[in-house]
């Protein structure tokens, strides 16, 4: 207050007010100040580092409205948490900062603001720090008041702001050097404009998100940090999945909204790569990498190899370990913060991740009660009717004076079949004992595994499992603490995986034990992308589902292109049959069984033309589709699911190919086909169906 003191004191030297010991001047003040005088509304924004170059977002509209309501409720705010963005980002309001609640994230500074200046290059405005914007109010308050203008102030970084009137306020930056010469602030460079509230600058402020959410939804990222052509993180497209269902759910949603029967769907990113890289595997190939093309060697260990890592038996285990912990995490914190939450849960997996959420699936159990026996399948220790205690294998080993050693540190059967050679080492165990124990649980195992999979071939219910686990590295799949409605997988390489790992065809029978549907939804140009379906029916040829365009219509290239092969179809067709008729009328074929042949010849080609033959007593042709059955994995449902290309993208495959595979993100036909399978489940349609 201080500056401001010492700033009136100079105006008033400088400009004295017009008969300041009348009385009546003063009061005349007064009342205009009530009339032209208007405080400014504050907006609250956040910062954020976006290509090395701070930004600042403003908060959406009912989020700056509740940071303002929970600043004016007192100055002592500094164990006030206010919960933002729908729940994701916690404002420390005493700290001023942000902190993102599930996953981690650089904090961003917040800053309730007034007062905006515009930046160097973009021409977004940057706003003032809280101080000076209160010492900008209060010289602006004065101004209008006594109505008197041209008033300089300087601001902490010795940048000079000139207020000529409530329209032309202007910001100009210090030049190194001016003191000494004495240039005036109008010689100092190009000036900025300087602007007063949110609502005079250019910048989208959202109106915020609905407070009910009905489903979960777990995003499981690829191969590598970058998910999309722009090198963003998973959080980021995440992000934009969101912002992409909240705008489809206003628009294919509204009747449900108005009524409201729905809210939204909140989407968590499910992030594997860094806690994989942070094991020291980055350090180990780097040693071992060539020096030449050094960025494309790099990455390709940041990318690519995660595929080897899934097929390694060390960073698998790390990998759906990390997968299925994380989910874990994710939801109990989520209801933790979400009490009254009583949606569902559903996986969306791309890429990689979809595989990885495909082998956690199988592997999970039916119920809750399984807990106890999958512990003991896992642990492949004992075989059936197995029930030799720990120190009778050691006597059969003439391993017995170890026996002490195991029992002070507390180690069963179960535990013995989980440690290591270095394990046993640390226990002290030499190393001609630690191979016969290695070589005795070794070979229990694997007559264990023959011997269940003999029986296998025996089993009645054979038919409703997948053995997904041929040519797949041997780890343990956690177990998830929920039962996901549906698994989605965009540009999934499940199809090829699993024929590579030998399975040639998927039993009609299986489905997951704890998941009721499954959509392979995949672009045609993405070369990862492979099909399911084709895998459950193998002798039958038929196309996937086209996804619906999410104005409703067919994009009109496909119209046109499916419109003129029909013409050129039924041009062939008639002008063939046209042919026949006069060839018949002159000739006849000698032998019954060219007559047969020819018949079901002109049988075919009439129903291919959809219209009558010539022929005086042929009927006209009856097209009978039969549906097709894709077995149970997506509860009798089609499964695979393929996006129109956009015309552009039609002129040439291979120029879109590697943009096909991360189009998914911002795709509105890809989130509208998700968000209405989530509302089936819950008795909730489009406003109008989708043809």
């Amino acid at each position: 207050m201080s500056s401001v003191e010492s700033h009136q004191e100079q105006l008033s030297q400088s400009d004295p007010s017009p008969s300041p010991n009348s009385c009546s001047s003063f009061e005349l003040i007064d009342m205009d100040a009530g009339s032209l005088y208007d405080p400014v509304s504050p907006h609250w924004f956040y910062c954020k580092i976006i290509d090395s170059k701070e930004t600042w977002i403003p908060f959406n509209s009912e989020d700056s409205q509740q940071l303002e309501e929970a600043y004016d409720s007192g100055k002592n705010c500094n164990g006030r948490v206010v919960p933002t963005d729908g729940g994701r980002y916690d404002v420390h309001l005493g700290e001023r900062m942000r902190y993102a609640v599930y996953w981690d994230e650089q904090a961003s500074e917040v800053r309730r603001c007034t007062w905006f200046y515009k930046g160097d290059k973009d021409n977004k405005y940057v706003p003032y720090s809280e101080s000076f914007s209160e010492v900008l109010e209060e010289t602006y308050m004065l101004a209008v008041t006594l109505d008197e203008w041209k008033k300089k102030l300087e601001s902490p970084n010795r940048e000079i702001i000139i207020l000529h009137n409530p329209k032309l306020m202007v910001h100009y930056q210090p030049i190194a050097g001016s003191d000494e010469w004495g240039s005036v602030p109008t010689e100092q460079g190009r000036p900025r404009t300087v602007k007063r509230g949110v609502e005079n600058i250019s910048v989208d402020i959202h109106c915020g998100e609905p407070l009910q959410i009905d489903h979960l939804v777990f995003v499981v990222h690829g191969i590598g940090p970058a998910c999309d052509l722009r090198f963003r993180s998973i959080v980021q497209c995440v992000n934009d999945f969101r912002s992409v269902s909240l705008n489809l759910l206003q628009t294919h949603f509204k009747k449900a909204q108005e009524n409201q029967q729905i809210g939204r769907v909140e989407f968590l990113p499910v992030n594997w790569h860094s806690p994989l890289h942070s094991t020291g595997v980055d350090v180990d190939l780097q040693r071992i990498t060539l020096p030449s093309i050094n960025r494309l060697r790099h990455f390709t260990n940041d990318t690519i190899l995660d595929v080897f890592f899934y097929n390694s038996p060390t960073y698998c285990q790390t990998i759906v370990d990390t997968v299925a912990s994380e989910m874990n995490r994710l939801y109990t914190l989520f209801l933790k913060r979400n009490p009254n939450f009583k949606g569902g849960v559903s996986i969306a997996g791309h890429s990689l991740g979809s595989l990885i959420l495909f082998d956690i699936l199988t592997n999970q159990k039916d119920s809750l009660g399984d807990i106890d026996s999958e512990k003991d399948s896992l642990n492949i220790v004992m075989g059936h009717g197995d029930t030799a205690t720990l120190e009778e294998d050691l006597k059969k080993l003439q391993l017995s004076e170890f026996f002490n050693i195991f029992e002070k540190e507390k180690v069963d059967k179960e535990a013995l079949a989980l440690c290591t050679d270095k394990d046993l080492q640390e226990m002290g165990i030499p190393l001609g004992p630690r191979k016969k124990i290695m070589n005795y649980f070794k070979s229990r195992r694997d007559s264990q595994v023959c011997s269940e999979a003999c029986s296998s071939t025996d089993d009645t219910r054979k038919d409703e499992y997948l053995d997904v686990s041929i040519g797949q590295v041997s780890v343990k799949y956690p177990r998830l603490i929920y039962k996901p409605e549906i698994f989605f997988a965009f540009g999934s390489p499940i199809g090829m995986f699993l024929t590579v790992r030998g399975l040639k065809r998927i039993d009609p029978n299986y489905k997951f034990p704890t998941c009721k549907g499954f959509f392979n939804i995949y672009h045609p140009f993405d070369p990862v992308a492979y099909r399911i379906e084709p895998m459950v029916v193998p002798g039958v040829e038929f196309e996937p589902m086209l996804i619906p365009h999410h104005k409703g219509r067919k994009r009109m290239h496909l119209e046109l292109r499916e419109g003129l092969t029909r013409m050129s179809m039924d041009l062939k067709n008639n002008l063939l049959g046209s042919l026949r008729m006069a060839w018949k009328s002159f000739t006849r074929a000698p032998y019954p069984a060219l007559q047969t042949a020819e018949t079901t010849e002109e049988a075919e080609v009439e129903a291919e033309s959809g219209s009558c033959s010539l022929g005086a007593f042929s009927l006209p042709p009856v097209t009978v589709r039969a549906p097709i059955s894709v077995g149970l994995l997506n509860g009798g449902r089609r499964i695979d699911h393929v996006l129109q290309e956009k015309p552009i993208e039609s002129f040439n495959e291979y120029l879109f190919a590697l943009q096909s595979h991360l189009c998914y993100w911002e795709s509105e036909d890809t989130v509208l086909l998700v968000l209405k399978e989530i509302y089936q489940t819950q008795g909730v349609f489009l406003d109008q169906p989708l043809q």
